[in-house]
């Protein structure tokens, strides 16, 4: 038998100035040459006790889930088939905006030239001097004491030509199983990246052993020190001090958005803060489109609508993030590159959205969710689908029943689930080549003014529309007091690169041989006089979709111009069975309201865009502005 047929099997590598790292799980010596080079200067730097390659496979995340339940980090949800609890530290809860940067060599590569004294609300860049010292101060010796986990993932279908690699390291093993449900974590990834270049991803909850500061929920974090920091030239990311999905999960936001969108900006396509779904009509046409809210503003609900209407069937294909590329005939095409759905949990029910709810009823972890007596999950928003009077546990441990001040669960809490359990999935939402894409749908919460729906008058108008979105304050994000928060494009908290040249990217997308899809605006949440909703929303959004449809396929009676774009037509949309519908008020355009919005939207780009952002959405702007001065 020649020497290279023989087969070793390796208990541990040696990594120069660490010596010998016990090797747990895996096999080092057939990873690609480019991943054991990043691996041994993962090691050298964050000096774990052991690595353990991950496979993805049920019988190790049993093995991961049982050390979690011996040690209190997880709960069995006993109610359920493969359901757990997981509390956090109370101060490790959500995605930390002020602690994530952008580090390039060029500043204004990551950030938009803003006004003089104002500060950047469209991404934070950090030097790469000033980068190098802050981490120093952290990773070095972070997982001491700990094991290093590898898990190689795919954002995208397995061999799919939309779909991206990465490996990340880690110390948590919250984040290696829900890295395993929210991406595809598998030894094929191996073979597929081969010698290509990948995402290299560190992340550490930055509390190496003996640890110096006191564990709360057996949850290891360092708040402190929490920092997520981007290097998009490098396609690397490096994340310490939080758990929690967004700042621990990097694929997600992490990779997935900010850095995504730079390999996209830079290859000619799109990533985008977006859902994907499937509407087919009474008449059996099938359309698929996107649409971008801001966190918590209801994309995993429409992602997962139950129609109103008969004869309409919505399938899902993702519920947070799309990558999309034109193709060959100049059709866009997206994919969803995550495999789960990381929800908010408050305000997700049979009601609201049963398909969700179907969706986490087995192999689903839950983070700072109350615990019912019996073994069930317990947030707001189920106080009719749990048994009258039932003991409740909180998220922070405490004794708790409806009706009792305060919450049982955390406004952020989450479910993580497998998008392959949901039972409006569309066959093709792992087709390599993706879906084609025919209408793209921004939308926010805007209690005052904004239309139930209304239409870009062009590919460029939709961009202003796009750039120009803004929602109440939700519990996803760092919305610092302010009622009403510009989101552009819903991807404020998200960019990778210089938000201007970003619009611009979407402006250059549009070329004589593409069919380039309609761009919509919706608003949910308009509310009258007296604080009520004046649309019912939820299932009965399909009337909107309807009505977005037609104008798709090119109606031109059931829509009239107005200086904000096109809206419906009075009577095109089909209100039967609502009752007393307003729609006089739902589709109102108040003068004053609008001539102000315009000014505000334009003085935001002015002052967080600059001369960045491309001339045509300033003139867009002052074009929306001119006429609602006409009315006067």
């Amino acid at each position: 038998m020649a020497d290279e047929d023989l087969v070793y099997e390796v208990h541990e590598i040696v990594v120069q100035k660490v010596g010998h790292v016990p090797l747990a799980k895996g096999d080092f010596t057939h990873l690609p040459k480019k991943v054991k080079i990043f691996l041994a200067h993962c090691v050298q730097l964050c000096k774990p006790r052991g690595i353990y390659i991950c496979d993805g496979s049920a019988e190790e995340a049993d093995e991961i889930i049982h050390k979690l339940l011996e040690r209190g980090t997880l709960t069995r949800l006993t109610k359920y088939k493969n359901n757990y609890l997981c509390r956090t530290d109370p101060d490790d809860v959500a995605r930390v905006e002020s602690k994530t940067f952008i580090t390039t060599a060029n500043k204004y590569d990551s950030v938009p030239h803003v006004r003089e004294g104002v500060k950047s609300a469209l991404g934070c860049w950090m030097s790469p001097e000033d980068m190098k010292v802050e981490l120093d101060h952290r990773f070095p010796g972070c997982m001491s004491g700990r094991m290093m986990y590898v898990i190689p993932f795919c954002m995208g279908p397995l061999g799919s030509p939309l779909s991206k690699i990465g490996v990340q390291v880690t110390d948590s093993n919250y984040v290696l199983l829900c890295m395993r449900v929210m991406t595809r974590v598998s030894p094929k990834v191996w073979e597929l990246l081969g010698d290509d270049d990948f995402v290299k991803c560190i992340h550490s909850m930055g509390c190496p052993r003996p640890v110096q500061r006191r564990v709360k929920n057996h949850w290891p974090c360092n708040p402190e020190k929490v920092i997520i920091a981007h290097f998009p030239e490098e396609r690397k990311i490096k994340s310490f001090g939080s758990g929690y999905g967004g700042n621990s999960l990097l694929g997600k936001k992490c990779f997935a958005l900010r850095i995504a969108s730079v390999i996209a900006r830079d290859e000619g396509w799109m990533a985008e803060h977006m859902l994907i779904m499937s509407i087919t009509t009474p008449k059996g046409k099938e359309y698929f489109v996107s649409a971008a809210f801001p966190s918590a503003c209801g994309k995993t609900n429409l992602a997962m609508l139950n129609p109103s209407l008969p004869g309409f069937r919505i399938q899902c294909v993702g519920d947070d993030i799309a990558w999309m590329k034109f193709d060959e005939k100049g059709v866009l095409h997206g994919i969803n590159p995550e495999a789960g759905f990381f929800g908010v949990a408050p305000g997700t029910n049979m009601k609201t959205n049963p398909n969700a709810v179907l969706s986490f009823q087995e192999n689903s972890i839950f983070t700072n969710v109350g615990e019912t007596a019996d073994g069930g999950y317990f947030w707001e928003g189920l106080e009719d689908e749990v048994p009258p009077g039932i003991g409740i546990t909180t998220w922070l441990g405490q004794p708790w029943h409806i009706g009792c001040p305060g919450k049982a669960a955390h406004p952020n809490s989450r479910f993580t689930c497998p998008a392959s359990q949901c039972p409006i999935i569309h066959p093709k939402w792992e087709d390599p080549k993706g879906v084609p894409i025919s209408a793209i749908i921004f939308g926010g919460r805007r209690p005052t003014g904004v239309p139930l729906v209304f239409e870009a008058k062009s590919w460029a108008h939709g961009v202003m529309i796009g750039a120009c979105v803004k929602s109440e304050a939700t519990a996803a994000a760092e919305f610092q007091g302010k009622t009403i928060m510009h989101d552009p494009m819903a991807m404020r908290p998200f960019m990778g690169y210089n938000f201007g040249h970003y619009l611009q990217h979407w402006l250059d997308l549009e070329k004589p041989d593409r069919k380039m899809p309609k761009i919509f605006h919706v608003n949910w949440f308009r509310l009258d006089n007296n604080g009520r909703f004046l649309w019912p929303g939820f299932g009965d959004n399909i009337r909107v979709l309807d009505w977005i449809l037609r104008r798709v396929d090119g109606d031109a009676s059931i829509a009239v111009d107005s200086p904000v774009g096109w809206i419906p037509k009075k009577g095109s949309i089909d209100l039967s069975g609502l009752g007393s519908i307003n729609e006089d008020e739902l589709f109102s355009l108040p003068h004053d309201y609008w001539l102000e919005d315009s000014r505000e939207s334009r003085s935001f780009l002015k002052s967080q865009v600059g001369p960045d952002c491309p001339p045509i959405i300033y003139r867009l702007l002052e074009d929306q502005e001119a006429a609602f001065v006409k009315q006067q």
